[in-house]
């Protein structure tokens, strides 16, 4: 083998060890960031977050509007805890059954709030104010039907025997207090999203 034919053999190895460096180098970089797509992972924590907001906002509203009503602050609590309980749930004054109950009310909300977020963030994602208020308008009023109406009218009375939150909370006072929830989310969806930059921003509808 001649010189020439050396040199030229040794530049095809060398040029074919470059291109799988390159290649390693690609391979090992870490991914891309900030994500181009949908940062799925960034909206389920926003969705809990907006969730458990939405549901204090309900449960303060709820408690603050009770005894104008001749009710005791924390008597939506209590209804809501006949589920597990059952009747006996209506005479509770245990100050920690009752905070365990409105935790459990605050872990429903970031549940639901994760749903709602990811809805009005892939489908809505640029409608304005109003029309996501009349979006979480309809998603309310179907939560509290489907909720009372659909699963615990049968589902509380063939597991306990009664059928406490369905007859105890006024059909008003439900919806209310789903309305409440979903327009907290729906207000303040618009702080959860995530733009190529890596920031939450304010949706062009709200800063003009």
């Amino acid at each position: 083998m001649d010189a020439e034919t050396r040199k030229h053999k040794i530049r095809e190895h060398l040029e074919a060890l470059q291109a799988l460096e390159v290649q390693d180098a690609a391979n090992d970089s870490p991914p891309a960031w900030p994500p181009r797509d949908y940062y799925l992972l960034w909206h389920v924590v926003v969705g809990m977050t907006l969730g458990t907001l939405g549901a204090m906002v309900s449960l303060l509203a709820n408690g603050l509007a009770a005894p104008l009503f001749g009710k005791r602050a924390l008597e939506l609590v209590r209804v809501y805890l006949t589920f597990p309980m059952g009747a006996r749930a209506l005479e509770l004054d245990d100050g920690t059954v009752l905070f365990v109950g409105c935790v459990l009310y605050l872990v429903t909300g970031a549940l639901y709030g994760i749903l709602i977020h990811l809805l009005l963030s892939t489908r809505f994602t640029g409608a304005s104010m109003g029309r996501r208020l009349a979006i979480a308008t309809a998603i309310g009023l179907g939560l509290w039907i489907v909720n009372f109406y659909l699963v615990l009218s049968w589902l509380q009375p063939l597991l306990l025997g009664g059928n406490w939150i369905v007859r105890l909370v006024p059909p008003w006072v439900g919806a209310l207090t789903h309305l409440v929830f979903t327009w907290t989310v729906a207000a303040a969806e618009g702080w959860g999203r995530f733009e190529s930059n890596g920031k939450a921003s304010l949706p062009r509808t709200i800063t003009g």
